[in-house]
């Protein structure tokens, strides 16, 4: 199975894994978090990813990051070799559960369908407007005949 690494901006990367394990505890062993700190250097972010990938060298590693062109995405792209570590920038948490759900795919499906999970997961919602709530100046009334409002 495909492992998740996750490589953003302090605190970005615990707080996912934090959610995900909560949310999927069963999969928290195939969950790795690398959190990039201000103060930072480039050279410490490839060498502590480096690391992360080695010590699961047998495994795929998906590795989801923050910002395309940002820090943690300039230095993944670095090190992943596009077959056995693939990038995937953008992550957000529908992203994450979509893969933590799927890692049991081929990796390029895994890219795949983590691309969709987040694209899926972002969308404009619009809360209805309790009823007996007062009307906003300039607002159409609700009345009997026309029935603006659902239920």
């Amino acid at each position: 199975m495909t492992r998740i690494l996750l490589l953003a901006h302090a605190p970005l990367a615990s707080a996912l894994r934090d959610v995900a394990s909560h949310a999927f505890p069963e999969c928290a062993q195939a969950l790795d978090a690398v959190d990039v700190e201000t103060a930072q250097s480039v050279e410490a972010v490839e060498a502590a990813l480096r690391d992360r990938l080695a010590a699961h060298a047998e495994q795929e590693t998906l590795i989801l990051v923050d910002a395309f062109g940002a820090t943690p995405c300039n230095v993944a792209l670095k090190v992943a070799d596009g077959v056995h570590a693939r990038v995937v920038a953008g992550v957000n948490v529908p992203m994450l559960w979509r893969s933590l759900c799927y890692r049991h795919e081929a990796l390029d499906v895994l890219v795949e369908r983590a691309c969709a999970g987040a694209t899926q997961g972002v969308m404009p919602v619009v809360v209805p407007r309790r009823q007996n709530q007062s009307q906003p100046v300039g607002s159409p009334a609700h009345d009997q005949v026309e029935h603006p409002h659902q239920q």
